[in-house]
């Protein structure tokens, strides 16, 4: 590994109106990991900004709601005005607004078949949607298309499951 192969890590968030997840990205830019839960109610933004000294963070990428067709909702506009916050108080930081659709029910999902208990749920479904929301946009190649706008959110397409594999998923079995 040379150092040119090191990049700053980047810090994702899943807010939420009760719980905010982080996840960071490895040095390498490759993989994301759930890292922390921060009440939404607190002075999370403090305790963000610890996270993004403790990891040498360069970008903060936050997930934007996004409806199942595609368009913005109400809780779109709540993100903006977060975003808008973000970015003056961490105007060093790059903050990249991401597609979080189904980011919080595929982590459900996921404990649930791992048979985490609710509270087990509830204490990490918040940071593991982070790592979900965090790991699309490592895979996705980091680029944005020209001529985006700042304030765009790139759509995430979700791998699409089919009938037959929800009724075996419901039923539990492969």
């Amino acid at each position: 590994m040379t150092g040119s192969d090191i990049h700053k890590r980047i810090i994702a968030l899943d807010v939420g109106s009760v719980r905010i997840g982080v996840a960071a990205s490895d040095p390498l830019g490759t993989f994301a990991q759930a890292v922390a839960v921060l009440r939404a109610d607190g002075a999370w933004m403090e305790e963000l900004s610890g996270l993004l000294e403790e990891y040498g963070a360069e970008k903060i990428l936050i997930g934007m709601p996004v409806r199942t067709d595609g368009t913005e909702g109400p809780e779109a506009d709540k993100m903006k005005k977060i975003i808008a916050s973000l970015r003056e108080r961490f105007s060093g930081f790059e903050i990249i607004p991401w597609d979080e659709r189904f980011t919080t029910t595929i982590a459900t999902q996921a404990l649930l078949e791992a048979d985490v208990s609710r509270a087990g749920r509830k204490r990490y479904v918040d940071k593991i949607a982070a790592a979900l929301l965090l790991q699309s946009y490592l895979d996705s190649g980091k680029t944005k298309p020209t001529g985006v706008p700042e304030d765009a959110c790139v759509r995430f397409t979700p791998p699409s499951i089919g009938k037959r594999e929800r009724r075996k998923s419901r039923r539990g079995y492969d």
